[in-house]
């Protein structure tokens, strides 16, 4: 499964899905613009000690990640597609999701693209909310959707008992920055 961030804007949010993915051991992939600098101090602090553990992969346009996460699977690139969006779309707690996944949500202020959205409609997966609530918080919906998707894609999630052991590389400061594979196709 790949956590795509597509246009994030605040660095809380994306330093929160950074966690994520190094907790589960799964790929974070941004989406530019960003709306900060990967050099922002509070991108840093909101991933904690783990920034030594994420694989982030900055991509300068959608087509560019789209391209770059076509490749490494066989099924078609559209099948794998989730798109997350609190205007449509089917409920998070009734879509199939399969381990090879592209898990992907747009920016806090506007979402993901009209244009991405509507190409591919019945790619919409959202969670339920009450009525005149505009939507949740992106890192909120990020960790939902994640560990929702994959618990019903049959992905093993990390055997933990509880207890915590410092990763032998936490000590290290570690800038998000320094982490990033730049995908430019």
């Amino acid at each position: 499964m790949e956590i795509v961030l597509v246009h994030p804007e605040i660095p809380h949010n994306t330093g929160c899905a950074a966690r994520l993915a190094a907790g589960l051991g799964l790929r974070l992939h941004l989406v530019e613009p960003l709306g900060f600098s990967l050099e922002d101090r509070y991108l840093k602090r909101a991933g904690l000690d783990y920034w030594p553990l994420v694989d982030l992969v900055v991509h300068r346009s959608w087509n560019a990640a789209s391209q770059a996460l076509a490749a490494g699977s066989a099924r078609p690139f559209v099948e794998r597609l989730r798109l997350f969006s609190a205007r449509g779309g089917q409920s998070l707690f009734e879509t199939p999701f399969e381990a090879d996944d592209v898990l992907v949500f747009g920016s806090e202020s506007r979402g993901l693209p009209t244009r991405l959205l509507a190409d591919h409609a019945d790619r919409r997966v959202y969670v339920p909310i009450r009525s005149g609530v505009r939507s949740l918080n992106l890192a909120n919906v990020t960790c939902l959707g994640v560990y929702t998707a994959m618990v019903r894609a049959g992905v093993p999630l990390p055997q933990n008992d509880g207890a915590y052991v410092a990763h032998p590389r936490a000590a290290e400061d570690v800038k998000p920055s320094s982490r990033v594979e730049r995908v430019d196709a």
